[in-house]
């Protein structure tokens, strides 16, 4: 798709903007989820792992712990994006598909308070009991508790 923009001359930010409209038409929570992911890869601090992004997105604002039936499938989140969104295999790091994404969602206006929405989601879930308080038979590991790394830093 890229390649067919890069030489017809369309400008980029319509075909982001017409993308996201497709985004809002999907059913069920799948266009939040889209939008959702879509904030977190463009506006974390570092590049997440599949599995520190499906955690961030299972975290409810205001919940006292986290609820593991909600944590997202990785194809799910990454459907849910139309095709802006991949997994890097070999970096196992979750990305947009182009580096003018970056640019297009740090646009004012595009997504809502982008930096709030992350700070609440990373206090939210290192207040959550199962990450404060660990069972006492059992040393946690990041496998345990993936998205612990990424909300304690940032």
């Amino acid at each position: 798709m890229l390649q067919k923009v890069a030489t017809t001359g369309v400008d980029l930010g319509s075909v982001y903007t017409r993308t996201l409209q497709r985004m809002e038409e999907q059913k069920g929570d799948r266009s939040r989820l889209g939008m959702e992911v879509l904030m977190w890869i463009s506006h974390a601090k570092r590049p997440l792992t599949p599995s520190e992004l499906r955690y961030a997105m299972a975290v409810e604002a205001g919940s006292m712990d986290l609820d593991k039936g909600d944590i997202c499938p990785q194809d799910i989140i990454v459907r849910s994006c139309l095709g802006l969104v991949v997994v890097d295999e070999g970096s196992s790091i979750v990305r947009l598909i182009h580096y003018t994404l970056q640019k297009y969602f740090r646009l004012p206006n595009i997504l809502p308070a982008p930096h709030q929405t992350l700070a609440l989601t990373c206090l939210t879930y290192l207040n959550y009991d199962q990450v404060k308080r660990p069972p006492a038979d059992k040393i946690p590991t990041l496998c345990d508790i993936p998205f612990l790394g990424y909300s304690s830093l940032y």
